[in-house]
């Protein structure tokens, strides 16, 4: 072979070697501009799915004094980052028994035209965060409602003997607040909000939850039959478990409260035995499940916030999850009712200022 033969050939392996690292490169590259703008994409996609009231700025200063603490920095964060908040909070967190939009009526049923808080529990996490207490409120609670601002003007009028739950019908998140306030005197530092469409979507994409009943469930309201033991649910029969009270105890909402406190300890264990982060895909469906039909305070409206609050927990767990349920006994003036039961709810909340 001659030289210029030799020559041209290493000149077209070069250039053969040239177009595939150029290829190489363009591919990277291309990966990596999809990689971004996916999770660019990915962000506000989370970040919009968020819905948020004002509601310090409508209840204003008429309402409890927020707990005055000296945070601690928190050692999982880095010298350059912000320091975790590990202060105590207080945070209301309701489940929406809203009809609205077709996935809520297939799973909730009933009239569309309005909504009540079906669930209400008090978060109160620990200066530390590594302990909780989470309170219920019955929901069959008869109270005085406060006054409440409305969003279009002018306020509501004082309700005597009101049924808890009716504070969110007529005044939103804005008036949940203001009557847990009330009957409370505990400063709601945040609010959150879940639909039934999102609850269920959150354990589906979880993968379900393990509860155990210590008796037969059958409910035809809630649609529930289940024998005692142990039981892997789904989204819409987790939700069925959190809605049933006539298929259990004496059928009031006392039993229901049972029910969705071993929800929410199950809840808790399954988040920490699932390593979100060695699986992006369930972590994009969690925190979509989340996210959409979420309704916080604007202290909580963004991913950013939102991510925060959860990376400030990572010492909680299950076993340091305390549930309570508000003391409370039959009013005098309905059996199917019941009022706060004193001293011993007071004496609850004081503990959590």
């Amino acid at each position: 072979m001659t030289g210029d033969q030799e020559n041209g050939d290493e000149g077209r392996r070069r250039g053969r070697r040239s177009r595939a690292l150029k290829a190489a490169g363009l591919t990277l590259a291309g990966a990596l501009v999809l990689g971004v703008a996916t999770a660019g994409w990915a962000y506000w996609h989370l970040n919009n799915n968020i819905k948020s009231v004002d509601i310090n700025n409508a209840l204003g200063d008429d309402r409890p004094a927020k707990a005055v603490t000296t945070p601690t920095p928190s050692g999982s964060a880095s010298a350059s980052a912000s320091p975790l908040p590990t202060e105590a909070l207080n945070i209301l967190v309701l489940g929406s028994d809203s009809r609205s939009g077709e996935e809520n009526q297939a799973l909730g049923g009933g009239d569309s035209s309005g909504a009540r808080s079906d669930t209400a529990m008090v978060v109160h996490l620990d200066a530390g965060r590594t302990k909780a207490t989470v309170v219920s409120i019955p929901r069959d609670t008869l109270v005085t409602r406060p006054s409440c601002p409305l969003s279009s003007g002018g306020s509501t009028a004082v309700a005597y003997n009101s049924m808890f739950n009716s504070a969110y019908s007529v005044g939103g998140p804005v008036c949940a607040v203001k009557t847990v306030e009330s009957i409370t005197d505990v400063r709601m530092d945040h609010y959150i909000e879940i639909d039934f469409a999102g609850f269920a979507k959150l354990v589906d994409a979880l993968g379900g939850v393990t509860v155990t009943t210590d008796e037969d469930i059958d409910d035809d309201d809630s649609h529930l039959k289940l024998k005692a033991g142990t039981h892997r649910l789904d989204g819409e029969q987790a939700l069925a478990f959190a809605r049933t009270r006539h298929g259990i105890g004496d059928g009031s909402d006392l039993g229901r409260i049972g029910l969705q406190q071993k929800l929410v300890k199950a809840l808790l264990e399954q988040i920490s035995s699932t390593n979100l982060l060695t699986d992006p895909a369930k972590l994009y469906r969690v925190a979509d499940a989340v996210t959409g039909s979420l309704t916080t305070d604007t202290g909580l409206d963004s991913l950013t916030e939102l991510m925060r609050l959860g990376e400030s927990l990572q010492g909680l767990s299950a076993d340091q999850v305390t549930t309570v349920t508000m003391p409370v006994l039959p009013a005098p003036s309905n059996p199917n009712r019941v009022v706060a039961n004193e001293p011993e709810a007071g004496e609850l909340w004081e503990s959590l200022r």
